[in-house]
Protein backbone atom coordinates (compact mmCIF):
# COMPACT_ATOMS: atom_id res chain seq x y z
CA UNK A 1 0.00 0.00 0.00
CA UNK A 2 2.26 2.35 1.24
CA UNK A 3 4.55 1.91 -2.26
CA UNK A 4 2.06 1.69 -4.36
CA UNK A 5 1.03 5.69 -2.60
CA UNK A 6 5.14 6.61 -3.42
CA UNK A 7 4.28 5.42 -7.03
CA UNK A 8 1.24 7.79 -7.30
CA UNK A 9 3.14 10.50 -6.07
CA UNK A 10 5.79 10.66 -8.44
CA UNK A 11 3.42 9.92 -11.33
CA UNK A 12 0.21 12.74 -10.93
CA UNK A 13 -1.36 10.06 -13.86
CA UNK A 14 -1.27 7.40 -11.89
CA UNK A 15 -2.35 9.20 -8.52
CA UNK A 16 -5.52 10.42 -10.58
CA UNK A 17 -6.09 6.87 -11.61
CA UNK A 18 -5.63 5.45 -7.60
CA UNK A 19 -7.86 8.22 -6.59
CA UNK A 20 -10.47 7.06 -8.82
CA UNK A 21 -9.82 3.52 -7.89
CA UNK A 22 -10.31 4.40 -4.18
CA UNK A 23 -13.62 6.08 -5.31
CA UNK A 24 -15.15 3.17 -6.72
CA UNK A 25 -14.21 1.38 -4.31
CA UNK A 26 -16.01 3.49 -1.48
CA UNK A 27 -18.82 3.54 -4.24
CA UNK A 28 -19.13 -0.30 -4.36
CA UNK A 29 -18.73 -0.72 -0.30
CA UNK A 30 -21.66 2.18 0.12
CA UNK A 31 -23.68 0.35 -2.50
CA UNK A 32 -22.91 -2.97 -0.67
CA UNK A 33 -25.87 -2.69 2.19
CA UNK A 34 -27.80 -5.65 3.02
CA UNK A 35 -31.79 -4.83 2.09
CA UNK A 36 -34.35 -4.85 4.65
CA UNK A 37 -36.80 -8.02 4.63
CA UNK A 38 -40.03 -8.98 7.10
CA UNK A 39 -39.79 -12.89 7.12
CA UNK A 40 -43.53 -14.33 7.76
CA UNK A 41 -44.51 -16.74 10.40
CA UNK A 42 -44.92 -20.40 9.32
CA UNK A 43 -48.48 -21.35 9.72
CA UNK A 44 -47.42 -24.94 10.87
CA UNK A 45 -45.14 -23.94 14.21
CA UNK A 46 -43.94 -27.35 13.91
CA UNK A 47 -41.85 -26.63 10.75
CA UNK A 48 -40.14 -24.44 12.82
CA UNK A 49 -38.83 -26.49 15.46
CA UNK A 50 -38.16 -29.44 13.24
CA UNK A 51 -35.31 -30.56 14.08
CA UNK A 52 -34.36 -28.22 16.44
CA UNK A 53 -32.21 -29.46 20.22
CA UNK A 54 -32.79 -26.78 22.59
CA UNK A 55 -31.00 -25.51 26.03
CA UNK A 56 -32.44 -23.66 28.44
CA UNK A 57 -31.43 -20.89 30.58
CA UNK A 58 -32.66 -18.13 33.06
CA UNK A 59 -36.39 -20.12 32.07
CA UNK A 60 -35.97 -19.69 28.83
CA UNK A 61 -35.80 -21.84 25.70
CA UNK A 62 -33.32 -21.37 22.78
CA UNK A 63 -31.92 -23.57 20.00
CA UNK A 64 -28.52 -24.88 20.84
CA UNK A 65 -26.43 -23.05 18.75
CA UNK A 66 -23.70 -25.62 18.19
CA UNK A 67 -26.73 -27.98 16.16
CA UNK A 68 -27.46 -25.30 14.28
CA UNK A 69 -23.95 -24.94 13.40
CA UNK A 70 -23.79 -28.67 12.55
CA UNK A 71 -26.84 -28.82 10.61
CA UNK A 72 -27.90 -25.71 8.92
CA UNK A 73 -26.43 -25.53 5.40
CA UNK A 74 -28.75 -25.15 1.80
CA UNK A 75 -31.25 -23.19 1.59
CA UNK A 76 -31.34 -22.82 5.37
CA UNK A 77 -28.54 -20.94 5.18
CA UNK A 78 -28.86 -18.84 1.88
CA UNK A 79 -26.32 -16.23 3.32
CA UNK A 80 -23.48 -19.30 3.68
CA UNK A 81 -23.01 -17.30 7.13
CA UNK A 82 -22.76 -20.48 9.34
CA UNK A 83 -19.91 -22.16 7.07
CA UNK A 84 -18.03 -19.04 6.57
CA UNK A 85 -18.02 -18.37 10.04
CA UNK A 86 -17.23 -22.01 11.28
CA UNK A 87 -14.27 -21.89 8.32
CA UNK A 88 -13.06 -18.46 9.67
CA UNK A 89 -13.31 -19.27 12.77
CA UNK A 90 -14.83 -16.03 13.75
CA UNK A 91 -17.95 -14.39 15.19
CA UNK A 92 -17.84 -11.79 13.45
CA UNK A 93 -16.97 -11.04 9.40
CA UNK A 94 -18.08 -7.34 8.84
CA UNK A 95 -20.83 -6.61 6.35
CA UNK A 96 -21.46 -10.25 6.12
CA UNK A 97 -22.03 -11.92 9.48
CA UNK A 98 -22.41 -9.74 12.34
CA UNK A 99 -22.28 -12.23 15.39
CA UNK A 100 -25.95 -13.31 15.82
CA UNK A 101 -25.63 -17.13 16.22
CA UNK A 102 -23.80 -16.24 19.32
CA UNK A 103 -25.35 -15.24 22.28
CA UNK A 104 -23.18 -12.70 23.88
CA UNK A 105 -22.54 -12.29 27.92
CA UNK A 106 -24.19 -8.70 28.19
CA UNK A 107 -27.80 -10.50 27.13
CA UNK A 108 -27.77 -11.81 30.00
CA UNK A 109 -26.93 -8.26 31.75
CA UNK A 110 -29.71 -7.10 30.24
CA UNK A 111 -32.22 -9.05 30.84
CA UNK A 112 -30.90 -9.22 34.97
CA UNK A 113 -31.10 -5.12 34.83
CA UNK A 114 -34.84 -5.47 33.08
CA UNK A 115 -35.57 -7.80 36.16
CA UNK A 116 -34.08 -6.07 38.88
CA UNK A 117 -35.19 -2.65 37.78
CA UNK A 118 -38.83 -3.83 36.81
CA UNK A 119 -38.90 -2.38 34.02
CA UNK A 120 -42.40 -2.07 32.37
CA UNK A 121 -43.44 -4.01 28.92
CA UNK A 122 -46.80 -4.07 29.68
CA UNK A 123 -48.73 -2.85 27.23
CA UNK A 124 -45.82 -1.02 25.01
CA UNK A 125 -43.87 -1.51 21.24
CA UNK A 126 -41.04 -3.25 21.85
CA UNK A 127 -37.81 -3.39 19.12
CA UNK A 128 -35.29 -6.32 20.31
CA UNK A 129 -32.29 -4.51 17.44
CA UNK A 130 -29.46 -6.57 16.66
CA UNK A 131 -31.47 -9.38 18.22
CA UNK A 132 -29.75 -12.48 17.40
CA UNK A 133 -31.57 -15.18 19.82
CA UNK A 134 -34.29 -12.64 20.68
CA UNK A 135 -33.80 -13.53 24.47
CA UNK A 136 -34.42 -9.35 25.60
CA UNK A 137 -37.95 -9.97 22.83
CA UNK A 138 -38.84 -12.60 24.33
CA UNK A 139 -38.74 -11.24 28.15
CA UNK A 140 -40.51 -8.46 26.86
CA UNK A 141 -43.08 -10.43 25.26
CA UNK A 142 -43.37 -12.34 28.47
CA UNK A 143 -43.85 -9.24 30.29
CA UNK A 144 -46.90 -8.39 28.25
CA UNK A 145 -45.44 -6.21 25.76
CA UNK A 146 -48.08 -5.16 23.03
CA UNK A 147 -46.15 -5.98 20.18
CA UNK A 148 -42.48 -7.06 19.78
CA UNK A 149 -40.42 -6.57 16.82
CA UNK A 150 -36.90 -8.69 16.30
CA UNK A 151 -33.98 -7.07 13.58
CA UNK A 152 -30.98 -9.18 13.29
CA UNK A 153 -28.57 -8.27 10.24
CA UNK A 154 -28.85 -11.81 8.92
CA UNK A 155 -31.64 -13.43 7.51
CA UNK A 156 -30.44 -17.28 8.32
CA UNK A 157 -30.58 -16.24 12.27
CA UNK A 158 -34.09 -14.89 11.90
CA UNK A 159 -35.58 -17.82 10.42
CA UNK A 160 -32.90 -20.72 11.71
CA UNK A 161 -32.62 -19.11 15.55
CA UNK A 162 -34.87 -16.12 16.64
CA UNK A 163 -38.40 -17.60 15.28
CA UNK A 164 -37.79 -20.86 16.68
CA UNK A 165 -36.47 -19.18 19.99
CA UNK A 166 -39.88 -17.21 19.97
CA UNK A 167 -42.04 -20.50 19.32
CA UNK A 168 -40.58 -22.13 21.96
CA UNK A 169 -41.03 -19.62 24.49
CA UNK A 170 -44.86 -18.95 23.75
CA UNK A 171 -46.02 -21.51 25.96
CA UNK A 172 -46.99 -19.13 29.12
CA UNK A 173 -47.73 -15.81 28.02
CA UNK A 174 -46.91 -13.12 31.14
CA UNK A 175 -44.23 -15.09 32.90
CA UNK A 176 -41.25 -12.88 33.86
CA UNK A 177 -37.40 -14.10 33.56
CA UNK A 178 -35.80 -15.08 36.66
CA UNK A 179 -32.83 -13.32 38.00
CA UNK A 180 -28.94 -14.19 37.63
CA UNK A 181 -29.43 -16.08 40.60
CA UNK A 182 -31.27 -18.78 39.04
CA UNK A 183 -28.79 -19.11 35.81
CA UNK A 184 -26.96 -21.79 37.46
CA UNK A 185 -30.03 -24.02 38.70
CA UNK A 186 -32.07 -23.41 35.76
CA UNK A 187 -34.10 -26.90 34.25
CA UNK A 188 -31.48 -28.76 31.90
CA UNK A 189 -31.00 -28.55 28.33
CA UNK A 190 -33.30 -30.71 26.44
CA UNK A 191 -32.01 -33.32 24.49
CA UNK A 192 -35.01 -34.15 22.27
CA UNK A 193 -36.26 -31.21 19.28
CA UNK A 194 -39.31 -29.93 20.40
CA UNK A 195 -42.35 -29.39 19.38
CA UNK A 196 -44.09 -26.31 18.79
CA UNK A 197 -47.09 -24.90 22.18
CA UNK A 198 -46.39 -21.66 20.77
CA UNK A 199 -50.18 -19.16 21.38
CA UNK A 200 -51.10 -18.06 18.15
CA UNK A 201 -52.10 -14.84 19.94
CA UNK A 202 -48.39 -14.56 21.47
CA UNK A 203 -46.96 -14.92 18.11
CA UNK A 204 -49.38 -12.04 16.37
CA UNK A 205 -48.26 -9.58 18.19
CA UNK A 206 -44.23 -10.60 17.11
CA UNK A 207 -42.61 -9.31 13.70
CA UNK A 208 -39.46 -10.51 12.07
CA UNK A 209 -37.15 -8.25 10.40
CA UNK A 210 -33.77 -8.92 8.77
CA UNK A 211 -31.44 -6.43 6.85
CA UNK A 212 -29.32 -3.77 7.76
CA UNK A 213 -30.57 -1.15 10.22
CA UNK A 214 -30.64 2.27 7.91
CA UNK A 215 -32.40 -0.51 5.53
CA UNK A 216 -35.22 -1.77 8.53
CA UNK A 217 -35.85 1.50 9.70
CA UNK A 218 -37.03 2.62 6.20
CA UNK A 219 -38.69 -0.25 5.68
CA UNK A 220 -40.48 0.22 9.50
CA UNK A 221 -41.14 4.37 8.39
CA UNK A 222 -43.21 3.48 5.24
CA UNK A 223 -45.13 0.91 6.98
CA UNK A 224 -48.87 2.18 7.72
CA UNK A 225 -49.25 2.78 10.62
CA UNK A 226 -45.33 3.96 11.01
CA UNK A 227 -43.99 1.98 13.81
CA UNK A 228 -42.39 3.81 16.94
CA UNK A 229 -41.18 2.16 20.18
CA UNK A 230 -42.07 2.74 23.39
CA UNK A 231 -38.68 0.54 24.21
CA UNK A 232 -35.26 -0.28 22.24
CA UNK A 233 -33.21 -3.40 24.07
CA UNK A 234 -30.16 -3.89 22.62
CA UNK A 235 -26.85 -6.10 23.77
CA UNK A 236 -23.33 -6.14 22.05
CA UNK A 237 -24.40 -3.45 18.76
CA UNK A 238 -21.50 -0.65 19.68
CA UNK A 239 -18.58 -3.45 18.91
CA UNK A 240 -17.74 -1.45 15.67
CA UNK A 241 -17.59 2.88 15.68
CA UNK A 242 -18.15 2.21 11.98
CA UNK A 243 -21.31 1.45 12.90
CA UNK A 244 -22.51 4.28 14.63
CA UNK A 245 -23.79 6.68 12.74
CA UNK A 246 -26.56 4.08 11.30
CA UNK A 247 -27.06 2.94 14.96
CA UNK A 248 -27.46 6.56 16.19
CA UNK A 249 -30.11 7.63 13.02
CA UNK A 250 -32.08 4.36 13.67
CA UNK A 251 -32.84 4.93 17.36
CA UNK A 252 -33.65 9.05 16.40
CA UNK A 253 -36.01 7.35 13.87
CA UNK A 254 -37.86 4.44 15.63
CA UNK A 255 -38.00 5.19 19.58
CA UNK A 256 -41.19 7.27 20.27
CA UNK A 257 -40.66 10.44 21.78
CA UNK A 258 -41.20 9.84 25.19
CA UNK A 259 -39.62 6.43 24.36
CA UNK A 260 -36.46 5.01 26.46
CA UNK A 261 -33.29 2.76 24.97
CA UNK A 262 -31.67 0.12 26.94
CA UNK A 263 -28.15 -0.39 25.72
CA UNK A 264 -25.31 -3.13 27.43
CA UNK A 265 -22.14 -3.42 26.35
CA UNK A 266 -18.82 -4.28 27.46
CA UNK A 267 -16.76 -1.04 28.39
CA UNK A 268 -14.38 -1.69 25.43
CA UNK A 269 -14.01 -4.03 22.51
CA UNK A 270 -10.51 -5.03 22.29
CA UNK A 271 -9.88 -5.59 17.82
CA UNK A 272 -12.82 -3.73 17.33
CA UNK A 273 -12.53 -0.72 18.97
CA UNK A 274 -15.81 0.16 19.83
CA UNK A 275 -16.92 0.92 23.74
CA UNK A 276 -19.75 2.10 25.66
CA UNK A 277 -17.87 5.41 26.50
CA UNK A 278 -17.08 6.06 23.06
CA UNK A 279 -20.27 5.50 22.04
CA UNK A 280 -21.57 7.57 24.76
CA UNK A 281 -19.52 10.79 23.26
CA UNK A 282 -20.59 10.21 20.37
CA UNK A 283 -23.94 10.63 21.01
CA UNK A 284 -22.92 13.79 22.96
CA UNK A 285 -21.86 14.92 20.08
CA UNK A 286 -25.00 14.90 18.16
CA UNK A 287 -27.05 16.13 20.93
CA UNK A 288 -29.96 14.66 20.49
CA UNK A 289 -30.16 12.38 23.40
CA UNK A 290 -29.44 11.88 26.60
CA UNK A 291 -27.55 9.10 28.01
CA UNK A 292 -26.93 7.65 31.30
CA UNK A 293 -25.28 4.66 33.02
CA UNK A 294 -28.00 2.86 35.46
CA UNK A 295 -25.39 0.01 35.79
CA UNK A 296 -21.72 -1.37 35.69
CA UNK A 297 -20.70 -4.79 36.08
CA UNK A 298 -16.92 -5.26 37.17
CA UNK A 299 -16.93 -9.09 37.20
CA UNK A 300 -14.32 -9.77 34.62
CA UNK A 301 -14.48 -7.11 31.42
CA UNK A 302 -16.14 -4.31 32.88
CA UNK A 303 -19.88 -4.18 31.47
CA UNK A 304 -22.42 -1.81 31.71
CA UNK A 305 -26.34 -0.92 30.94
CA UNK A 306 -26.99 2.61 29.54
CA UNK A 307 -30.63 4.51 29.29
CA UNK A 308 -31.08 6.27 26.37
CA UNK A 309 -33.92 9.27 26.09
CA UNK A 310 -34.65 12.15 23.89
CA UNK A 311 -33.02 15.11 25.20
CA UNK A 312 -36.67 16.88 25.78
CA UNK A 313 -38.31 13.60 26.30
CA UNK A 314 -40.23 13.35 29.66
Amino acid sequence: KSRETADAAADPSQKLAADKHQDEATSKKKLCVKAAKEHSIPKDLNKVLENKVMDTVLELSYVKLSVVEMTCSGDADSEGIVSKSVSSHSDLIPGVYEGGLKIWECTFDLMDYLSEAEIEFTNKAVLDLGCGAGLLGIVALRGRADSVHFQDYNSTVIDEITLPNVVANCVEEGRRAGSGKDRKGSQPPSKRPRKAGGSPDVLSRCRFFSGEWSQVSQLLLSSKPCSKYDIILTSETIYNPDYYSALHDTLAQLLDKNGRVYLASKVHYFGVGGGVYLFEKFIEEKNVFRTSMVKTIDQGLQRCIMEIAFKNSC
